[in-house]
């Protein structure tokens, strides 16, 4: 009985460290996320990617990288599509795919375009914190 009991906790552990282990928080934009994360003060990026874009690629993988660091808990980035997101790209100024925006709250606290270097990437991240 002891056993099963064990078994039972350590695979509830299990399942649910990956979901403890991510800190960056990476969801499709929506217009309504960006407001609610800016109307509440929280710390927001926003990708612009296209899914033709090599460089946008990589972001993407260091993104997913950086997913676990524990310094960047509490920051939501929302990935726009580039090619979709006219009246976005107009209002935050950006011509090109591949720029990340951050935000602490509705002020702009980062701005980067064809970074592919995680540690610059995360510094830019920081700066929302």
């Amino acid at each position: 009985m002891k056993t099963r009991s064990l078994t039972i906790a350590m695979l509830s552990l299990l399942l649910t460290v990956p979901f403890l282990a991510r800190a960056l928080d990476i969801q499709p934009y929506t217009a309504t996320a960006l407001q609610q994360a800016q109307a509440s003060g929280k710390a927001v990026a926003v990708h612009f990617h296209a899914d033709w874009c090599a460089t946008c690629k990589a972001q993407a993988r260091v993104f997913e990288s950086l997913r676990g660091d524990p310094q960047l808990k509490g920051i939501t980035l929302l990935v726009a599509n580039y090619d979709n997101e006219r009246e976005l790209k107009k209002a935050m100024n950006v011509r090109s795919q591949s720029v990340v925006v951050v935000f602490r709250g509705s002020k702009e606290t980062a701005r980067i375009g064809g970074e592919t270097k995680p540690e610059k990437i995360k510094a830019a991240l920081a700066t929302a914190l």
